[in-house]
């Protein structure tokens, strides 16, 4: 009868754990402030030296990394348009 209880209580938080995870992603990603010029020359640099590590191949990290800054920077840039409205 134990067991039948906790399968059960795994069940419940289950839905409950997804949704407090993608609400951490979220916010995590929302919270996010642009990056400033030397920070993002400092990533440049880095991306740089990754890829002639690689043997002139941009790495898979540094193509993802890229997609979320250009993500991050078009969702910066609808909420300000959003704001001038």
């Amino acid at each position: 009868m134990n067991a039948t209880l906790e399968s059960a209580r795994k069940q419940m938080l289950r839905p409950w754990a997804a949704v407090l995870l993608a609400s951490v992603a979220a916010f995590g990603m929302a919270a996010c402030e642009k990056k400033g010029p030397v920070e993002q020359a400092g990533e440049e640099v880095d991306e740089a030296v990754d890829t002639l590590r690689n043997g002139g191949e941009e790495s898979t990290q540094n193509k993802v990394d890229d997609a979320l800054d250009e993500a991050r920077e078009g969702a910066s840039d609808a909420a300000d348009e959003l704001k001038n409205e």
